[in-house]
């Protein structure tokens, strides 16, 4: 996890990037956003927030083919552990200045061949994550991760290796805030938890979404 998110045009998208402070602006539609895909993400920089395109894996390169660009093949880095933010080469270097989130409708998790589609009850979902720049040429690329944590108990058996970090409204500002530079205030954030009640879908495909077995809530810790 997180490996395939959607993005709707829904009430609940538009109410979170109102949360985010960019009312009337929303991430593009898309149904199965893989790694590697193009997603978007919420950033500050110079005191204001924007909404910015960027290929979903931090590590990025040119394609072999001359034209775009694509993941590193020799590294997995979608996802960002918690336990590596202040270890890891790689992560340490962007996590105390470039924190972002990526609003998203919800992710998907699939046990053996059954896909669940995951969110917040009643709303759409702030998905921690860092992010980065990149020149390549004169031609400047975007790209993120997003942040996971350890296994949660309630979770374990849809997903049993991790779950992704989901911010609250009130995590926001000092989260995306880049001069901020303290990240032992995200501490608590780090450690496993469900910020709040969780749904479970299970839904005929990414493509399809509406629920084809009992829907399962997970209540927050």
């Amino acid at each position: 996890m997180c490996g395939r998110y959607n993005v709707t045009d829904s009430p609940e998208v538009q109410e979170l990037m109102g949360q985010l402070g960019l009312p009337g602006i929303a991430p593009r539609p898309q149904l199965n956003v893989p790694p590697g895909g193009i997603g978007e993400f919420v950033m500050e920089a110079g005191g204001d927030r924007y909404l910015e395109p960027g290929i979903w894996s931090l590590l990025i390169e040119p394609r072999p083919e001359g034209h775009g660009y694509r993941p590193n093949p020799k590294f997995h880095t979608f996802n960002a552990r918690s336990d590596r933010l202040t270890s890891s080469p790689l992560w340490k270097k962007v996590y105390p200045s470039h924190r972002c989130i990526v609003p998203v409708s919800a992710f998907h998790e699939w046990q053996g061949k059954q896909v669940y589609n995951i969110h917040p009850k009643g709303e759409a979902t702030a998905l921690a994550g860092l992010w980065q720049s990149w020149h390549f040429g004169e031609e400047q690329v975007s790209s993120f991760t997003v942040i996971t944590l350890p296994p949660h108990p309630r979770f374990s058996h849809i997903h049993p290796k991790s779950i992704p970090l989901m911010l609250r409204p009130q995590d926001f500002d000092l989260w995306l805030d880049p001069d901020f530079h303290h990240t032992d205030a995200f501490v608590h954030l780090m450690k496993t938890h469900i910020p709040t009640p969780l749904i479970c879908e299970p839904v005929r495909s990414t493509q399809d979404l509406k629920p084809v077995a009992e829907i399962e809530e997970l209540p927050a810790d």
